[in-house]
């Protein structure tokens, strides 16, 4: 019975998001991720796999357009709804059912903005060679919608801890800022500060890129290279380590945070709504 009320609830509640999509047009989200990507794609496909940074800022960039698109997505939509849900709540609402319905419809979101990221950076980058464990193009793809969806819930745990949306909003700027710092691609980290990297979406999106690109491999030029060609890099990057282990973990990682996300989301409304 338990299982059934949940899964009843759940459907009610995603239903209930496909109608608010269809009064709210949804598609602008749809249309801002189109925008994005292909801005993105094009000022940076152009010189992806032709040196060493040039591909790694490509990296950094996808990644972080993935995010800022899939956090987008979420932040305002359980806040604006804390007086509804507190209501409804009283007449028996699962919150775990509630923030379910939320995870599908997004997931759907994030799959379609996933897609058209991917499909953007396709027309402007070349994305060649083997993969690690599927086909290189597959890869790419999967981390990009891991990056997206996991920013997505990033956002429905923001909007839950919010007390509003623009609590939400504020704090959404300074979630952003600490996913580009923590990405190990604008500065080095190390110490506590690499040990907080590793909960970030940006880091493990970059580590999962450079496995599949092999940003290793010495078949990348620095761009020191075209002044000096005996140049070389002494150390590798263990987190580009171009293995099947490494893409797992970093897929893995993105998972294990996206799950984190869910619960303390339901969590947080749990508590908020104790005394109810």
């Amino acid at each position: 019975m338990e299982s059934a009320a949940f899964c009843v609830q759940t459907g009610v509640y995603f239903r209930k998001l496909k109608r608010i999509a269809r009064r709210e047009r949804y598609y602008k989200f749809i249309l801002f991720a189109l925008v994005i990507a292909f801005v993105v794609a094009a000022v940076v496909g152009g010189d992806m796999f032709v040196n060493y940074e040039s591909t790694k800022s490509g990296f950094f960039s996808i990644t972080s357009s993935a995010i800022w698109i899939g956090i987008f997505n979420s932040i305002q939509s359980v806040c604006r709804e804390h007086r509804i849900i507190r209501s409804e709540y009283r007449s028996g609402l699962r919150l775990s059912a509630y923030i379910t319905a939320h995870a599908l419809w997004q997931l759907l979101i994030s799959f379609v903005q996933s897609v058209i990221i991917f499909a953007a950076s396709l027309v402007f980058v070349d994305y060649g060679g083997e993969g690690l464990v599927l086909p290189a193009k597959a890869e790419y793809f999967i981390t990009v919608f891991l990056l997206c969806y996991g920013a997505d819930m990033l956002g429905l745990m923001i909007s839950s801890i919010a007390f509003d949306a623009t609590n939400a909003m504020t704090i959404m700027p300074f979630v952003l800022i600490l996913q580009l710092i923590m990405s190990g691609v604008l500065f080095d980290l190390s110490g506590w500060s690499e040990m907080v990297s590793c909960l970030t979406f940006s880091k493990w999106g970059m580590c999962a890129f450079g496995a599949t690109a092999d940003l290793n491999s010495h078949e990348l030029p620095l761009r020191l290279n075209e002044a000096f060609p005996n140049v070389v890099r002494l150390a590798e990057e263990g987190c580009y380590s171009h293995t099947p282990e490494n893409l797992l973990f970093s897929w893995g990682m993105m998972i294990w945070i996206t799950a984190f996300c869910f619960a303390v989301s339901i969590i947080t409304l749990k508590l908020k709504n104790r005394d109810y």
